[in-house]
């Protein structure tokens, strides 16, 4: 199942504002490990203005869509 455009932008604001402390830009990289693939089928930019996050961490996802093809997340117990 595809989510659009406005729905993954509502999980990256989750996971932006609620990332622990001092982990922001990791969970920035982790959203784009875990939904990479849906992230190339939209696009990274209409994905990070849908979330209303700054524009900036447009990079830091984008470098986790690129460590999907080499890192896979261990779920939360």
């Amino acid at each position: 199942m595809s989510r659009t455009a406005k729905e993954l932008g509502q999980i990256l604001t989750d996971m932006y504002e609620n990332a622990p402390r001092k982990e922001l830009v990791v969970m920035v990289h982790l959203f784009g490990v875990q939904y990479h693939e849906e992230i190339k089928e939209i696009g990274i930019k209409e994905i990070v203005e849908a979330s209303g996050i700054p524009s900036n961490y447009t990079a830091e996802i984008n470098k986790g869509v690129n460590l999907a093809k080499y890192v896979m997340p261990i779920p939360k117990k």
